[in-house]
């Protein structure tokens, strides 16, 4: 197999994990610094010489020293006067400090430690036992430079996965501005009513939808679906959906229907509803399923047929009434094979008001991890009736909200408002 080159910064790395170490003998007496010089430099160290404690501290300023072999006493700055302050130096690496000393009271030695030296060796030195130390002091650097080495790298990789979630971020905020498009105007008037929209993911993308699956200036067809899970794949289950209920290309809606003379008319929503079923099932090999309410609304009379597909029970809501949820329940879109879907037929009068919603209202949780539930949703609900449009989705999602925990969302909350004037 053959080897892969190695990049320029690992092969800096391993230089530095492998170049000698430098090492600084400190000592008033240049035939003790020789003797020493000698033996270092033929272990294979870089060797640097300073005859006092002055002289050494000028060159750790300048230069990345590994180690010191310093003498105790003399003149000037003796030895642990020195060790001090070279702990004191601001340094990027660790420098291990043996003091070269005739001393050997136990308490003279705890000074030594206590200003920083690392380890000992009494004069006159030997040289099995310097080498012995300098070897335990290779270990301590070794490990150092290796721990140094590894947190370059973790730094490193935390920068490009830094660069990477930006990139992916910036690529939500462009999905949800797509998803967002999917959506049509937020507040649409027609002649005897008011349809307001609303949606708002609890992430960058959401699985909610909201929209019309066609209208008219007498007739529209409105729905709310709810796909399973969060995140980009059911983000793009919702595109893909709305796109088969797009009111904009009748020969590519599942809603509609090409009659013999070419022209295009309504299904009824019992059969859209089967219709996307079976395309779920058929042509879309996921494990994601949604829940739906599909309406059709005769904006002359009021007369509406609807389809509950595990959705939550929609609200009529008559002036100066408290809400009424009607609905079967049904069974979740895209699950059961050859499942019905029964539909449901019921009268707006002037002033009536339609509300589909989605669960992430009902099943908003506070902090004690309660969830706010249809009769409290009917209290808001009674709280706002006399407040019209957007306004009214609006001071739901703040309710929401203002109840739930951190006062941020659980999940998406999407809405269609049904104003029917008459």
């Amino acid at each position: 197999m053959n080897k892969q080159p190695r990049g320029e910064t690992e092969i800096a790395l391993l230089k530095e994990c492998v170049r000698p170490f430098d090492i600084l003998v400190v000592d008033d007496s240049r035939l003790q610094r020789r003797l020493l010089t000698v033996a270092l430099k033929r272990w294979g160290y870089i060797v640097h010489e300073a005859d006092s404690g002055h002289a050494a501290l000028a060159i750790c300023t300048s230069r990345n020293i590994d180690m010191i072999l310093s003498d105790w006493v003399m003149p000037g700055m003796d030895g642990l006067e020195f060790c001090r302050q070279f702990r004191r130096l601001s340094r990027d690496s660790y420098g291990y400090f043996i003091l070269l000393t005739s001393k050997d009271e136990k308490g003279e030695v705890a000074q030594g430690l206590d200003v920083g030296a690392d380890d000992f060796l009494t004069k006159p030195v030997n040289s099995g036992e310097l080498r012995a130390r300098l070897r335990a002091g290779e270990r301590v650097l070794g490990m150092e430079r290796e721990l140094v080495e590894k947190n370059r790298s973790i730094s490193a990789t935390l920068l490009e996965l830094q660069a990477l979630y930006q990139a992916i971020d910036r690529d939500l905020e462009e999905a949800k501005k797509l998803q967002l498009s999917l959506m049509p105007e937020t507040l649409c008037a027609f002649p005897t009513a008011r349809v307001s929209l609303l949606l708002q993911s609890s992430g960058h993308v959401g699985g909610d939808m909201v929209g019309f699956y066609f209208r008219s200036p007498t007739r529209i067809g409105v729905y709310g679906f709810d796909v399973s899970g969060h995140g980009v794949s059911s983000a793009l289950m919702t595109a893909r959906l709305a796109g088969c209920l797009g009111v904009n290309n009748p020969a590519h809606s599942i809603a509609m229907q090409q009659n013999p003379d070419n022209s295009y008319s309504v299904k009824h929503p019992s059969d859209i509803a089967a219709a996307l079923n079976q395309r779920m099932l058929d042509e879309l090999d996921t494990d994601l399923y949604l829940t739906m309410l599909l309406a059709d609304i005769d904006l002359e009379t009021g007369a509406m047929t609807f389809v509950q597909a595990g959705h939550p029970h929609p609200a009529i809501q008559s002036p100066n009434q408290p809400p009424v949820f009607i609905g079967n329940g049904g069974l979740p879109i895209g699950l059961i094979p050859d499942a019905s879907f029964g539909a449901i037929d019921h009268k707006l009068n002037p002033g009536d008001r339609f509300l589909i919603y989605s669960d992430g209202f009902t099943e908003a949780t506070d902090s004690d991890n309660i969830m706010l539930g249809q009769d409290d949703w009917a209290e808001i609900l009674t709280k706002y009736q006399h407040c019209t449009g957007p306004e009214v989705l609006s001071d739901l999602v703040w309710e929401t909200l203002a109840f739930s925990a951190n006062g941020e969302a659980d999940d998406d909350l999407s809405a269609v408002l049904v104003e029917f004037l008459g």
